[in-house]
């Protein structure tokens, strides 16, 4: 169903959009939740960790698909908000020719290189053939992946947030049987993990297009409409591109944080495999405050609605606070045991460090909402620099971590390297916020004086109406 978020109460509106988008961002965690039960429970510690291993590269490529998506659905957003369906249409063209470049970079990119991007990393040798398998498959599978993103972006720009889930939610359930099936009954090993999250997203790319298909005509592009001027194409790519590099440049932190646990041992690649799927689960309901202000954010930027903006982010930005000291509680008082699902008994170790993690992540949530709050607000706006700048801040501190912490410090180290990040990160966002709050205000202003003007012209023309009557009369 569309749905206009430039009218209405700003909080009520976001939080309605948001929850569909909670959801789904707590199922799309269930596939690799779902990947790390199953193949930590019948394969082992080591295949669990071969799993692991892979995490940091899976996130640069395929986080960088995630990113441009978005990046692309803001175009959309805005033309849809000002509502201008000629321009919406043009900006999904180009999305599409986009996402397309996307798959195939990631396929040269990851799967002609998968093994070699595993050794560079310092992956332990008894990890890296499993490793490399399950590589090949998510890379060169990205294609239902990418098209997946892009579509669910798409019916989210119009203001249609629960399709995606209900689809999403049908995938992670296919997934789920699908992964035990692979796995478990015909011994694909751990190449049948990746294998049954492309084939679940297949499908989930099969709905998305039938529903697109019958219920919003809005979005079918007659064939003419597919040749585009180079012009017409730059807006988006520049916008999806910019968002995808900025997953990117966060993700080479990541990797680099995957080098520094590498090199600690299989137990510690276990136990941080573990606690990171965790800790994404935790992160999604923040994660999903963001993705929702962008979109709110875009859709208003594109009508005019300077106060709506600055009012929804105020707003949100409590509310997450209050969302991230819940979860952080959980990590720290819950956490020993939800890890424990992962790994069979005797594997104490892996537990601690796992918990250990858990805990130092959960103290710092308040952090990551606050980020994940003024990105997608700034990105929504239009901007692509300030987040870029902040990306690089993230990686910077996470490299420090890996290079400096990790090195003294072990695991503790690993711990503590995204708060630092974090901090980073949000420093960045915070002064470009500042600046960009008096501009919205300025425009509020503008705004009004221009509403004055033309109320002002009206009374005039009343008055010279009604003398024109009188003397009629």
């Amino acid at each position: 169903m569309i749905k206009n978020l430039t009218v209405g109460p700003p909080a009520r509106l976001i939080l309605t959009f948001t929850v569909p988008l909670l959801i789904g961002n707590l199922f799309q965690q269930l596939y690799s939740l779902t990947d790390a039960i199953v193949v930590g429970r019948l394969l082992g510690v080591n295949a669990l960790a071969s799993v692991g291993a892979t995490s940091s590269l899976v996130f640069l490529l395929i986080g960088f698909t995630w990113g441009s998506s978005a990046g692309l659905a803001i175009p959309v957003a805005r033309a849809f908000g000002a509502g201008n369906m000629a321009q919406m249409r043009r900006a999904v063209v180009a999305g599409v020719y986009v996402s397309a470049g996307v798959v195939v970079f990631i396929c040269l990119a990851g799967g002609l290189n998968a093994h070699r991007l595993l050794t560079l990393m310092n992956t332990p040798s008894e990890l890296i053939g499993n490793s490399t398998n399950f590589l090949l498959v998510t890379f060169f599978g990205s294609a239902a992946t990418v098209a997946f993103n892009f579509l669910a972006a798409i019916i989210r720009a119009l203001g249609d947030s629960r399709v995606p889930l209900v689809f999403l939610v049908i995938a992670c359930c296919l997934n789920a049987g699908l992964v035990v099936l692979y796995v478990g009954g015909l011994h694909l090993g751990v190449p049948g993990a990746a294998l049954a999250t492309v084939t679940a997203q297949l499908v989930s790319v099969v709905l998305c297009l039938i529903f697109i298909g019958v219920k919003m005509p809005v979005l079918h592009i007659p064939a003419r409409e597919w040749r585009v001027q180079p012009a017409e194409v730059l807006e988006p790519a520049k916008m999806g591109i910019a968002m995808g590099f900025q997953s990117s440049i966060i993700a080479l932190g990541t990797i680099i944080i995957q080098y520094a646990v590498n090199g600690l041992g299989a137990s510690a690649v276990a136990a941080f495999t573990a606690a990171s799927r965790v800790d994404q689960v935790a992160n999604a309901p923040l994660n999903s405050f963001g993705i929702a202000l962008s979109t709110y954010t875009a859709q208003n930027r594109g009508a005019g609605q300077w106060r709506r903006i600055r009012v929804g982010v105020n707003r949100i930005c409590l509310v997450s606070v209050a969302v991230a000291l819940g979860l952080g509680s959980i990590n720290v008082f819950l956490g020993y045991d939800i890890v424990r699902v992962f790994v069979g008994p005797g594997e104490d170790a892996v537990v601690g460090m796992a918990h250990q993690y858990l805990i130092v992540q959960g103290c710092s949530y308040v952090l990551l909402g606050l980020l994940f709050n003024l990105r997608g607000s700034i990105q929504g706006l239009g901007r692509t620099v300030v987040p870029t700048m902040a990306g690089v801040m993230e990686l910077v501190f996470r490299a420090i971590a890996g290079l400096i912490l990790v090195a003294h410090f072990g695991f503790i180290g690993v711990c503590l390297a995204s708060p630092l990040a974090w901090m980073g990160s949000l420093a960045t966002l915070c002064i470009a916020w500042i600046s960009m709050r008096r501009w919205l205000i300025s425009q509020e202003r503008v705004r009004g004086r221009l509403r004055s003007s033309e109320g002002g012209a009206d009374r005039c023309l009343g008055v010279v109406s009604a003398q024109a009557e009188l003397a009629g009369d």
